[in-house]
């Protein structure tokens, strides 16, 4: 998968994956330097996926979720992810990212909603504020974002992260 050497990202999988995706060359690009930042071997193992996917929902069940998507999208087998492998691993719309915004905003006490900023004093104002991280279609308003894609691009950002996180105040 693509030029070991240089870690490039081959012409052949990048033009597969603008036939077979909604994403540009150069978000082809950018993600591809995301992923190899991550996994410098340009694979991911299940582990890996499994703890990057637990930093991102901790009360979630990584590992039956991990078990989930190698089982669907490691068509190889060979037990890793490799970033064609990732990228066509499915989608999260705008409306996906409001109901994790909803489930964990509902954890947040009310006696601490007052504190939060105006813009993020409803799960419908953090899900806005969030998806606006990622804008990139027409009227800078994105249908749906690859999954890999969300999660990197959240854990990129505290900021992002925080949106969908609830850490009680101290």
């Amino acid at each position: 998968m693509g030029n070991t050497r240089s870690g490039a990202l081959s012409k052949e999988i990048l033009e597969e994956l603008k036939l077979n995706t909604k994403f540009t060359e150069t978000e082809i690009v950018q993600w591809y330097e995301n992923f190899k930042r991550q996994c410098p071997t340009g694979r991911i193992t299940k582990e890996e996926f499994e703890s990057i996917y637990s930093r991102f929902f901790p009360d979630s069940d990584a590992q039956t979720y991990a078990q989930h998507v190698f089982r669907s999208f490691d068509t190889n087998d060979d037990g890793t992810l490799d970033f064609k492998e990732y990228i066509i691993n499915g989608y999260i719309t705008k409306s996906e990212v409001r109901e994790i915004c909803m489930a964990n905003f509902k954890l947040i006490p009310k006696d601490e909603l007052s504190q939060l900023h105006d813009d993020e004093n409803t799960a419908e104002k953090r899900a806005d504020k969030l998806w606006k991280f990622f804008d990139k279609g027409e009227n800078g308003e994105a249908r749906h974002l690859a999954e890999g894609e969300f999660i990197q691009g959240v854990l990129d950002n505290e900021v992002a992260l925080r949106l969908i996180q609830y850490q009680p105040s101290k």
